[in-house]
């Protein structure tokens, strides 16, 4: 990412500003800077990029798993972490009586390793494939945060993939298209690609023998060049156990992102002693993928607030219609058409507040509401209900099928939603 672009956005597209006045998420000095606390609408935005993420996910043979938010520093140890990272850690805490450390956990990777040596494998169930949402923690001087983009707690979409060498082709590929898969589906069509490399002349920032990084490293390159991808190369930016293929999106401000993320790695493996038995009942080493196609929920919830100017895909919102009664007198007529919506699943509300009608429209306009259902007499009398687009103005005056036709049609648009 161009770690100046977060701090060039401009007002009306600024994802605090957005976030705060659509009451997804708010800050407080009180918890602490950088830990954003997620309100009602917030949650329900994550929850949804989850249950997409998740039903991929599923289908392509993934198991979900649940790891602590904590871990025994002896942990990071083992995986070369601590070494690499250490001083961006929150500091250790040690248990009252036992004296043992234990550190905010600022990864999922040894976890993920630790539920696999829990148990024996065998060639015929590898691959296996765990995934994650799992929030970590990691130490950001206060003069970096910014928003949802740099914050010192967030959630991975972290999966782990344990194959053996000759599945290891197969499986990036894969990855590769549940990353494109991703992109198409939250809108992001301006993309590029980045293979990040070993920087040879400091060998000592990696861990892990000549072989395994050469084996890496060529399984990426294979990849790439068999998929036809455009991709460049950058020396020094691999992982310290791995090298790595890095998605970069660019948003409607012109500014680059990366979000996803794909790394090959024969080294944790062998730090963590991981085996699976072969054809000819012998251990050999599984190899493993990291791979994170949004890279964060909190960095992705950012750039999709501020790529869309906050006016968010329709499946994604908490309220994607709301009715507007001109008085009183209409809320019954209101609650039946709310009931009809209900029934074909649209999210829909009713504004019954003692407000004239100019303010209701404002105020579910400011609040980005995609749909606005305006009813007085004439609605009521004709069986009618006049709809509102949010940055259109008014469509028409329809029917009440029609009008929930025209409204259930565009959630269920099969171009944006044929997984959900």
């Amino acid at each position: 990412m161009d770690k100046s672009a977060v701090f060039n956005n401009k007002g009306d597209q600024d994802h605090r500003k957005i976030g705060k006045k659509l009451k997804f998420f708010v800050f407080s000095d009180r918890v602490g800077t950088g830990l954003p606390l997620w309100l009602p609408k917030g949650v329900f935005f994550r929850k949804k990029l989850e249950e997409f993420l998740t039903k991929i996910q599923e289908k392509s043979g993934y198991k979900m798993v649940i790891t602590p938010h904590i871990g025994h520093k002896k942990l990071y140890i083992q995986s070369g972490h601590w070494d690499k990272y250490g001083k961006d850690s929150f500091k250790t805490i040690k248990t009252p009586k036992e004296g043992e450390e234990f550190v905010l956990k600022p990864m999922n990777c040894p976890h993920h390793c630790e539920i696999y040596r829990s148990q024996e494998w065998s060639y015929r169930d590898l691959p296996i494939r765990f995934a994650e949402f799992g929030t970590v923690y990691r130490y950001e001087q206060s003069g970096e945060l910014h928003g949802l983009t740099r914050v010192r707690s967030f959630t991975q979409d972290d999966a782990h993939i344990f194959c053996t060498y000759e599945q290891l082709l197969e499986e990036f590929n894969k990855v590769i298209d549940l990353v494109f898969y991703v992109f198409r589906h939250l809108g992001f069509s301006d993309y590029t690609v980045r293979i990040s490399l070993r920087d040879t002349t400091k060998k000592g920032d990696y861990i892990g023998n000549e072989i395994n990084w050469k084996n890496a490293e060529s399984a990426i390159l294979k990849v790439v060049k068999e998929k036809k991808i455009n991709a460049s190369i950058n020396y020094g930016e691999a992982a310290f156990y791995g090298p790595k293929l890095d998605f970069l999106i660019k948003d409607s401000l012109g500014r680059n992102w990366q979000l996803g993320t794909i790394q090959v790695d024969y080294n944790l493996p062998e730090r963590f002693d991981l085996f699976y038995k072969g054809k000819n009942n012998k251990k050999h080493r599984p190899v493993m993928i990291h791979r994170a196609p949004f890279g964060s929920i909190e960095r992705l919830i950012a750039i999709m607030i501020e790529h869309t100017r906050g006016n968010l895909p329709l499946w994604l919102i908490p309220f994607q219609s709301i009715i507007l009664p001109i008085s009183d007198k209409y809320i019954v007529y209101a609650k039946k058409i709310l009931n009809l919506m209900l029934k074909y699943d649209i999210r829909v509300s009713i504004d019954n507040r003692n407000e004239n009608i100019s303010r209701k429209i404002r105020d579910a306009e400011e609040n980005k509401i995609p749909y606005m259902i305006i009813l007085g007499e004439k609605e009521k009398k004709n069986e009618l209900m006049s709809i509102r687009r949010h940055g259109v103005g008014n469509i028409g005056v329809f029917s009440i099928s029609n009008g929930i036709d025209i409204i259930f049609d565009e959630i269920n648009n099969i171009k944006t939603l044929k997984l959900l």
